[in-house]
């Protein structure tokens, strides 16, 4: 069985072997599949997932169409934090976007079990919701201080593997703008 922490980026390394058998023994691996669901509106988010293998986006549908909010890939921590924290429903929906993913999760009352009988693991936690909220953070500055161009010139130049693993459909949702205006943003830049 693969080792789930030795993917987790050293800056999340957990030096209590104890805690760490502990984590790897709670955490689930499962494989899915494109289109797949994580979660959905409506339903109570209850897992952390982290991605070991694949991509998948979180979407909210705005009066029938999707609007896509952020994609999760190798290596990332993932959940509708929303309604994980606060046991709400949740108002988006996760999908996966390739086939054979492979992504562990933890349930809520799990992980707060082993952050209770191992305080050291909340150090963990709260580098995953300070990178949740990092990501929140530009996403919002984004929108609404740059142009639909600035932003694609943006994602070209610090996230390129989105351009190369995701639809030009996702990726104007994303931007929050028209794949019309996509297509001449791209054709201007002669891509």
């Amino acid at each position: 069985m693969l080792h789930l922490l030795s993917n987790i980026s050293p800056a999340l390394s957990i030096n209590n072997d104890a805690a760490r058998a502990a984590l790897e023994q709670r955490f689930v691996q499962n494989q899915y599949n494109k289109n797949d669901l994580l979660i959905e509106a409506g339903q109570v988010c209850r897992h952390l997932y982290f991605i070991e293998k694949g991509c998948i986006r979180g979407y909210y549908n705005i009066d029938g169409r999707d609007q896509t909010q952020w994609f999760g890939f190798e290596h990332d921590f993932v959940t509708s934090f929303r309604s994980f924290t606060t046991r709400a429903a949740s108002r988006e929906y996760i999908e996966v976007l390739e086939d054979n993913a492979l992504i562990w999760s933890i349930a809520k009352e799990e992980l707060e079990t082993l952050l209770h009988q191992f305080p050291e693991l909340e150090k963990l936690v709260r580098l995953i919701y300070e990178h949740y909220y990092i990501k929140l953070e530009d996403r919002y500055s984004n929108a609404h201080f740059k142009t639909a161009a600035e932003r694609y010139e943006d994602l070209l130049k610090n996230d390129p593997h989105i351009l190369q693993r995701m639809p030009l459909g996702f990726i104007a949702s994303y931007l929050g703008i028209s794949a019309e205006t996509l297509s001449r943003i791209r054709n201007k830049m002669g891509l």
